[in-house]
């Protein structure tokens, strides 16, 4: 008896390893929108995310509150440990959620260097992942108030950049305005998603990357 439960555990231990080596590894970097509550929160879109996609992926919140895309933004992701994080993860796939605050006025003073500082980010993650890893660039959440510095005009201007970006770079796009430009009950600041709200960013990167 002993040996027949003895060889059920390591069939189970073997079975568990094998999946967790074939799971699809979803990093995803962003400010506080992604972030959320918390990284390990269940309510952030990535954890809401990882619900919707299973256990054939193992997806990480890499979201830090309050950092620019631009490297000479008040509080570049740059400078952060997530970013050396989402390198070491070795992720298949990357979402990158950033540009936000870059639309505050002190750091879209520098606009003129975010088509070249994105391009830079992608190319440092891409070094990171295997030759058929994946890169999405999302377009922004709506801002539907201006808030906490962060203004609308500098989300339009940016637009046309992350076009750029996309079609420079060849990545992917993921447009969450779209989804989310109706839902400005959603939004009980204006610039950050409440959980409904998240649960539609999560269905939206879902549907994507699957």
């Amino acid at each position: 008896m002993k040996k027949f439960l003895f060889t059920i555990l390591c069939v189970l231990c073997f079975s568990f390893l094998l999946q967790a080596q074939h799971q699809v590894k979803v990093a995803c970097v962003g400010n506080s929108i992604t972030q959320g509550p918390g990284r390990e929160h269940p309510d952030s879109w990535p954890l809401l995310m990882q619900e919707i996609l299973g256990d054939e992926y193992l997806v990480k919140n890499f979201g830090v509150s309050g950092r620019t895309l631009l490297k000479k933004g008040d509080y570049p992701y740059w400078n952060e440990p997530q970013f050396q994080e989402v390198q070491d993860f070795n992720a298949d796939i990357i979402i990158i959620k950033l540009g936000t605050n870059d639309s505050k006025p002190q750091n879209w003073k520098y606009k003129e260097e975010f088509v070249a500082d994105y391009i830079a980010m992608i190319n440092t993650f891409q070094s990171s992942m295997d030759e058929d890893g994946e890169i999405y660039v999302c377009m922004p959440v709506p801002v539907f108030k201006d808030n906490f510095g962060i203004n609308a005009i500098g989300m339009k201007e940016m637009e046309p950049m992350l076009k750029e970006i996309i079609k420079t770079t060849r990545v992917k796009k993921i447009n969450l305005y779209k989804p989310l430009k109706k839902h400005g009950d959603l939004f009980p600041d204006g610039i950050h998603p409440n959980k409904k709200g998240n649960q539609i960013m999560a269905e939206s990167v879902a549907k994507k990357i699957k």
